[in-house]
């Protein structure tokens, strides 16, 4: 039986998403679930393992696996830190969306849970063609949104899950990173707000906080799947 894939994104780069991966992934496997992380394509790296996945393994309280050593977890590798089909056009390749299926693929052979994240925002491009929204849409993945309390949040989550909306990518959860927060007032106003509109959009997505250990309580729940299984 094959492992899911649930993707993970977010309203922006470096809003939490690989910190929210690896703390997923964590939990998981507190909870004795077979768990693994990829992420789609790594820019501003020179080469070698994946600094996001490095991250992940330290996140997890393991080392690098099997499947990091072989390229399976982050299939490619950019050293110019810029949007996937700009990093990619400057060392003259191209990303190959089915060399990225085949290396999930093989994960989901051997777990049964791949969280899969992405580069950047929910619509940053792939390929000159291709967003990572309409990847994830064309995989049938589910979709885990990480959002925080920067100001701005709201409208950049918002207009997030409205792409989704448009596209038919279902909303699994919001995860609302509140590490480094600012201003509490300003943090509490946009989880309620987050939820408010939620609600009136008919999702029943819940909202995680990320920085009170809420995915501890919560992963199985936001996966779809029965704790200890």
């Amino acid at each position: 039986m094959r492992g899911a894939v649930i993707a993970v994104s977010g309203i922006d780069t470096g809003t939490g998403k690989t910190v929210a991966t690896g703390l997923l992934a964590r939990a998981l496997l507190d909870c004795g679930q077979s768990v693994i992380t990829q992420k789609i394509v790594q820019t501003g790296s020179p080469g070698g393992v994946s600094e996001d996945i490095l991250e992940h393994r330290r996140l997890m309280g393991c080392g690098l696996l099997e499947e990091d050593r072989q390229g399976v977890t982050c299939p490619y590798l950019f050293a110019y830190p810029a949007s996937p089909h700009l990093a990619a056009g400057l060392e003259n390749r191209v990303i190959d969306l089915m060399t990225i299926r085949r290396a999930t693929f093989r994960l989901q052979q051997r777990y049964r849970t791949v969280l899969f994240e992405g580069a950047g925002g929910l619509l940053v491009p792939l390929t000159d063609d291709l967003l990572f929204a309409d990847y994830i849409r064309d995989a049938g993945y589910p979709l885990l949104l990480v959002t925080s309390s920067r100001l701005g949040s709201i409208n950049h989550t918002l207009l997030s899950i409205e792409a989704c909306m448009k596209r038919g990518i279902t909303l699994k959860g919001v995860i609302f990173n509140r590490f480094q927060e600012a201003d509490r007032l300003i943090g509490d106003d946009a989880i309620g707000t987050i939820r408010h509109f939620l609600s009136r959009y008919g999702l029943f997505a819940p909202v995680i906080t990320l920085a009170e250990n809420d995915l501890e309580e919560y992963a199985s729940e936001l996966l779809g799947l029965d704790s200890g299984k």
